[in-house]
Order: structure tokens, then C-alpha cells, then sequence
């Protein structure tokens, strides 16, 4: 079993910074994606910020020059760095991973996982 354990969010005026931490425990063999998502309310929940095994990395339209998704490979932790932020950034955070579990020849065994969800509220 693996699980995803969130940290970092809270409540925040508009303009200031939250850094969120996503830590993977478990039995886990690697990690390949690791990703972001956020649902506000009333609202579907959307890819905030993605980032493969490798560090590459993906951001919304809305997120773009203002997140930064980082991730240390050797301690299974996502981080999103959130600077600048606005009201809009109002959301519950979670926390995806994409996690090799075990191997059998050239096969992988491969599952999705998500995390409890953190939430950040940013005051205007």
C-alpha cells in the first residue's frame, strides 16, 4: 500500500507565497508522474502543475510564472511553490503520483494514488 501525506497549505494574503510538500510512503519501487491538482468550490477539480521522473514539467495557463513543481526523486516529495497568488488560487490542493509497485520481467505494475488534500485560502 503507498500513501500520499500533504503539507504546507493555509491562509494567505493575496500576493504572498505557500509552498505545499507531497510525501510518498509505501511500497514503492519509483515514482513516474507526479502531479498537482486543485478543485475550488463549486468548481471541477483541474491540473494545477505536473512533473515526470525525469523533471519535466507542466503548468496551467493560470499557474504559469507564478508556481514552480519541484520533486526529490531520492525522498518520493513533490513540492509546489506558489508565489504571487490571488483569491482564484482558492482551492483544496491534492496530490497525484503515478507508483511502480513491483516488476515482473519487462512488465511494471503501475497504480494511481492521491493524497488527503490540503487547502489554501488566499485573502483578498
Amino acid at each position: 500500500q503507498v500513501q500520499l501525506v500533504e503539507s504546507g497549505g493555509g491562509l494567505v494574503q493575496a500576493g504572498g507565497s505557500l509552498r505545499l510538500s507531497c510525501a510518498a510512503s509505501g511500497s514503492i519501487l519509483s515514482i513516474n508522474s507526479m502531479e498537482w491538482y486543485r478543485q475550488a468550490p463549486r468548481k471541477q477539480r483541474e491540473l494545477a502543475a505536473s512533473i515526470t521522473s525525469g523533471g519535466i514539467t507542466n503548468y496551467a495557463d493560470s499557474v504559469k510564472g507564478r508556481f514552480t513543481i519541484s520533486r526529490d526523486n531520492a525522498k518520493n516529495t513533490v513540492y509546489l511553490q506558489m508565489n504571487s497568488l490571488k483569491p482564484e488560487d482558492t482551492a483544496v490542493y491534492y496530490c497525484y503520483a503515478e507508483v511502480v509497485t513491483g516488476k515482473r520481467g519487462y512488465s511494471e505494475y503501475t497504480y494511481a494514488y492521491w493524497g488527503q488534500g490540503t487547502q489554501v485560502t488566499v485573502s483578498s
